[in-house]
């Protein structure tokens, strides 16, 4: 099984970093778009060294597409609490039945 790699593009990149510059602590955005800390200072250092020529590779995915990813992900973890949650309610009803 291989691990797809994310690629972002140079504007989400930016987008970050402003945010950062605006007072969003490091650790919330790295929550918000599941991305990990250290990337997001690496982001920035290379923005802060040379912000004309940062991040010019050809990242693939849109702030759009980014976001439809970050969604899907928490369908998902909301799918699975359900389920959880449905099967809990299950098993309570039950063992109220057998009380009964």
């Amino acid at each position: 099984m291989s691990i797809q790699r994310r690629k972002f593009s140079k504007e989400f990149k930016i987008q970050i970093i402003h945010e950062i510059e605006n007072g969003t602590p490091v650790a919330q955005l790295s929550r918000q778009h599941e991305i990990q800390e250290s990337l997001i200072h690496k982001w920035r250092k290379q923005y802060q060294q040379n912000p004309a020529n940062a991040f010019s590779g050809n990242g693939k995915i849109s702030t759009q597409e980014a976001r439809i990813a970050q969604l899907e992900r928490m369908l998902g973890k909301l799918y699975l609490e359900k389920e959880f949650l449905k099967k809990t309610v299950e098993h309570l009803e039950m063992l109220r039945s057998q009380k009964n």
